[in-house]
């Protein structure tokens, strides 16, 4: 047996209720007020919150600048500054010297057949290794230089 719907074919099944429809309008405002409400609370309790932190991280501040001062001297000492200078300048030696040896072997005349033209990119990270090599260089330079102006030693 064919089930017959009371519904002609292309009605809708909303109720034509238009107050219903002004309710769920009413209950969306009020939804989005309440969370409206809810989000300046809790923006409210943030700066609260940000208010006592930042009173805790200047007390903490304050009393860390008497131990700052013998852990600055602590990582000054030549037993872990000369290691790490050692280590800064053979790495950016090591990096000068594979870069050197990567546009040598690109220039020789045997290589320009195979030679592929360079993405942009490549040429563009190659440049900042570069860059960033000399500047440790300068860096090791000016540190040592100003090193020994205040302690009178490398």
């Amino acid at each position: 047996m064919p089930t017959v719907s009371a519904h002609p074919k292309g009605s809708e099944e909303r109720p034509a209720n238009p107050v219903a429809d002004g309710n769920a309008k009413s209950r969306e405002w009020i939804g989005w007020s309440s969370f409206f409400f809810a989000l300046l609370q809790s923006v409210c309790t943030f700066f609260a919150t940000v208010n006592g932190l930042r009173l805790a991280i200047g007390i903490g501040a304050l009393a860390l600048t008497g131990a700052a001062r013998s852990t600055v001297r602590w990582l000054h000492s030549d037993t872990i500054r000369l290691p790490m200078i050692v280590l800064a300048l053979l790495g950016t030696l090591l990096n000068l010297i594979v870069l050197w040896q990567i546009r040598r072997l690109r220039a020789r005349p045997s290589a320009q057949w195979r030679q592929k033209p360079l993405s942009s990119r490549k040429i563009r990270m190659e440049r900042v290794q570069w860059v960033l090599s000399v500047v440790t260089l300068v860096l090791i330079g000016v540190e040592e230089y100003w090193h020994f102006r205040w302690h009178h030693h490398l």
